[in-house]
């Protein structure tokens, strides 16, 4: 018909598909309460995270890069005065501090969301004065598109592989978050999914010398989302099979056994999201299990550190493959991913925080000692259970002959154990306070838990830019 404006054509069937349809009607509706909540809690714990993590080397040299390169002035840098680089510099920038010291949000998925969704809303809030009805909307595509291309990969295959998913698959979902943010229809949300999957990278390499490289993946992913969908919007092409095709897919390329099905099953009706987990603990998240057993039983049995004699930690193939490596004193990243630093903190300090995993803790001899007499195995009942369960089995003996054993199958902070929203408001302000002080934690945190109720989230982002970051 004359004057008319052609349809775009049909999307092929399929798992980018599903994703596309998805997101274009995340973006018109709303979100159901249980999600919501989830992400408020979210919100405010990798706000937390991120001002904290820009007080470590690594994120200040991420942010020095960013400001750099110059361009438009769209998006605040959290923590600098004020200063403003491109939508997807800031992300760049944001998302490496989120994830700056290990202690951001996750989910059996093995992703951390946040740190590469995150960074990608609030830049667009900041630079096009969205709506927190909208930002809202924009994360919860975002996080439901990670973790259903992440389940989809098999992350136990893709993981084994040598990928970090994070860096993966983070690009689809901050890809999905920027096509909410900038309100493109489900045809230009396939093409930002191709490009984005066509950016995919993060390799687990850092575990060989602890290098910084970890830190940046969920960074580079936000950065490649935003470019994935602002080149989509202007007509760009992507690959809109991304995900399933033969030659090239991201499934075949990323996992030896992908499990495409899992993209759709049950998709706008059950919420992976609603799996989020949040870490009570700044280290790997596989770990926490034999935290908490090593912290129960030192807390039951009355013993110290110097009385145990060996101890055995029972853990999946997969987790004793990431964090089982045999320690030697090096960064505090390897620090972080060592499952026998980690227990060895719990059974010494009977906690596994910032304290921790200090370049002075991490020097101290009668921990090394202790480190030294950390057994770890491949249990077959935490091998059969894993992912479903982050589960980890200690066992110690004392020099006095004595054995106690503990299994915990769900860590504080997983979904059948969650922190409470008071108790991710009480690491927000320890974070913030140690980062920025206690009077700016004070006076953000009411403000992240009205957010998604605002007209507009500029100012609160223009407010985390000029935060004041404790050198």
């Amino acid at each position: 018909m004359h004057g008319s404006i052609a349809p775009p054509p049909a999307l092929v069937p399929g798992p980018t598909a599903d994703l596309a349809v998805f997101v274009e009607s995340v973006g018109r509706g709303g979100v159901p309460d249980g999600v919501r909540s989830v992400l408020e809690d979210a919100l405010v714990d990798s706000v937390g995270c991120g001002l904290f993590g820009l007080t470590t080397d690594a994120c200040r040299i991420v942010q020095g890069f960013a400001e750099a390169q110059g361009g438009p002035q769209e998006a605040s840098l959290w923590g600098a005065a004020g200063r403003r680089v491109s939508v997807a510099n800031a992300a760049l920038a944001v998302g490496t501090a989120i994830h700056g010291f290990d202690f951001d949000d996750h989910s059996r998925a093995k992703i951390h969301p946040g740190a590469a969704i995150l960074p990608a809303v609030f830049a667009f809030a900041e630079r096009d004065d969205l709506s927190g009805e909208t930002a809202l909307r924009a994360l919860a595509a975002g996080y439901e598109v990670m973790n259903r291309v992440s389940l989809a990969t098999n992350p136990n295959s893709s993981r084994m592989r040598g990928w970090h998913l994070t860096g993966t698959t983070g690009t689809f979902g901050a890809a999905a978050a920027s096509a909410v943010a900038l309100g493109l229809d489900a045809w230009t949300v396939a093409s930002a999914l191709g490009l984005a999957g066509t950016q995919s990278a993060g390799l687990w390499a850092f575990n060989a010398d602890g290098a910084m490289s970890k830190r940046l993946h969920p960074g580079r992913a936000a950065q490649a989302g935003i470019v994935a969908a602002q080149l989509a919007a202007r007509g760009f092409e992507g690959p809109r099979q991304i995900l399933e095709t033969s030659d090239g897919g991201f499934f075949v390329a990323m996992s030896d056994d992908p499990r495409p099905a899992e993209v759709a099953r049950e998709l706008g009706r059950v919420w992976r999201l609603e799996g989020a987990a949040f870490k009570p603990y700044s280290c790997c998240g596989s770990n926490h299990a034999a935290v908490d057993a090593a912290i129960a039983l030192r807390r039951e049995e009355g013993f110290c550190a110097d009385d145990i004699d060996r101890v055995l930690v029972g853990i999946s193939r997969v987790v004793e493959r990431q964090t089982g490596f045999p320690y030697r004193q090096s960064t505090v990243l390897n620090a972080q991913m060592s499952i026998r630093y980690n227990v060895a903190v719990a059974l010494a300090d009977g906690t596994a925080l910032i304290e921790q995993f200090t370049p002075h803790r991490l020097g101290d001899s009668s921990l090394n000692a202790l480190i030294a007499r950390i057994d770890v195995e491949v249990d077959a009942e935490m091998d059969a259970v894993y992912p479903a369960l982050y589960a980890g089995i200690v066992t110690i003996r004392l020099k006095d002959g004595r054995s106690f054993r503990r299994r915990v199958d769900h860590s504080k902070g997983m979904p059948e154990n969650r922190m409470s929203s008071g108790e991710i408001d009480a690491k927000f302000l320890s974070l913030v306070g140690a980062a920025s002080g206690d009077e700016t934690a004070r006076e953000l945190l009411p403000r992240l838990r009205a957010a998604f109720d605002s007209p507009t989230l500029a100012p609160l982002a223009r407010s985390l830019g000029r935060a004041a970051i404790r050198t």
